[in-house]
């Protein structure tokens, strides 16, 4: 792999959990505006900036990248970000309740990202990859990381667990959420084994943060054919990354809802799941294991037993695509979950009460709770060059934006 120190825009020192922010993609407007009010030197600001503009504002319209653009500046101005002293490598440790991960943060090269050295395991959507493309060139700099996971390797574990028992951390604070965030300076010269032993990667993943990586390639890409000087060197050739071992990792499991039954009442439809598979009232929200899952109809739980169409495909074997093609396709009429605007989907961090509430409101007839995709099936999807299905995977803890800001000019 292509790893790079940097030298980063920080939070002031004492700062880092006021300007520090949750990512711009897993809160609405409504909510990023909750998060920072009364709060000026929050990230969200910037990668959120519609939220300093009327509610009728366009959020992708040129106003709100003209704003970013000046919260950016304000806030180096203000001296709330600052620039590092000198090229540096990060140790990001995050604690959540029992689970601990501690990530690397660096740079990674774009041509690593399009020669597929960096592998990817979701599409894109190109409004969202153009409203990241817009941000990026608005304040010429990646404000927030893409999460990458890579198979563990002894030697880099060691590293970060000498350096993090034996040197102070540079930030060290509990987000709103109770989320524990830790960081290390490590400088270019004492992280020498560090970059060296990464570079020896042959591959990394895409965990979280598609569209972030996307439209780092497309901008630097741009940047690269207007410049006939081009080297490969320049910092836009290189995009914010943290990158974590796969055994530290875990996701939560991606839930869905479905608006209607699809002209069934409650009863016919419980006889397909019926003829689905096993099915079986009570037994709990959550799923006992894979090809299991949780539906929740008229106020009951129930456990439906399935099994895959296609048992021999990496993809076929998720039990995302397994309620595609047993229960969401051929019973509910939900052709393309990327599209349809029938189904919705909830994050596992939010818990299966989510889907009892809004089951409850209402608002959606019927939900269903999965059993979570393991790190081993995202990486055979990735380097079968295969694609999962949407909204299949919910890494928690999300990381910070704002900790580190790597600049483009």
């Amino acid at each position: 792999m292509k790893v790079n120190a940097f030298t980063p825009l920080v939070p002031a020192p004492g700062l880092a959990a006021r300007v520090s922010s949750v990512p711009y993609d897993v809160v609405s407007t409504s909510e990023a505006r909750a998060l920072a009010e009364g709060n000026p030197d929050s990230l969200l600001h910037v990668i959120r900036a519609e939220i300093d503009l009327p509610a009728d504002v366009n959020p992708y319209s040129e106003q709100v990248y003209g704003t970013a653009r000046e919260n950016f500046l304000r806030l180096q101005s203000e001296g709330r970000l600052v620039r590092e002293t000198g090229p540096s490598i990060y140790l990001y440790r995050q604690v959540m309740g029992s689970h601990c991960q501690t990530g690397i943060a660096l740079t990674c090269h774009i041509e690593d990202y399009e020669n597929n050295v960096i592998k990817k395991h979701e599409k894109t959507r190109k409004v969202k990859e153009d409203d990241r493309v817009a941000l990026v060139k608005s304040i010429d700099a990646h404000p927030g990381p893409v999460f990458l996971t890579y198979n563990d390797v002894a030697l880099i574990d060691s590293f970060v667990e000498a350096w993090t028992t034996s040197h102070q951390a540079q930030a060290d604070f509990v987000d709103p959420t109770g989320v524990r965030h830790v960081v290390w300076r490590v400088s270019e010269s004492d992280g020498t084994p560090l970059l060296e032993a990464l570079r020896a990667v042959s591959v990394s993943y895409v965990a979280d943060g598609h569209h972030r990586s996307a439209s780092a390639w497309r901008v630097g890409t741009e940047k690269k054919a207007a410049n006939p000087n081009h080297t490969g060197d320049e910092p836009y050739n290189w995009f914010l990354s943290v990158l974590f071992p796969a055994s530290q990792l875990r996701i939560l499991p991606y839930n869905r809802l479905v608006r209607d039954l699809n002209s069934h009442t409650p009863e016919t439809f419980l006889s397909a799941l019926a003829e689905a598979g096993p099915l079986t009232r009570g037994g709990g929200a959550e799923p006992a294991g894979p090809g299991s899952f949780g539906v929740y109809l008229d106020g009951h739980w129930y456990s439906l037993a399935l099994t895959a169409v296609d048992p021999d495909s990496p993809i076929g074997r998720l039990d995302a695509s397994i309620l595609q093609d047993r229960v969401l396709t051929p019973l509910l009429g939900i052709g393309d979950p990327r599209t349809d605007e029938r189904i919705d989907f909830v994050g596992g961090i939010r818990g299966t009460a989510e889907l009892e509430k809004r089951v409850n409101s209402g608002d959606f007839a019927v939900a269903f709770s999965l059993y979570p995709v393991t790190i081993q099936q995202l990486i055979d999807i990735a380097d079968a060059d295969e694609i999962m299905p949407p909204k299949s995977t919910w890494f928690e803890p999300k990381l910070r934006s704002g900790l580190f800001i790597h600049t483009l000019g």
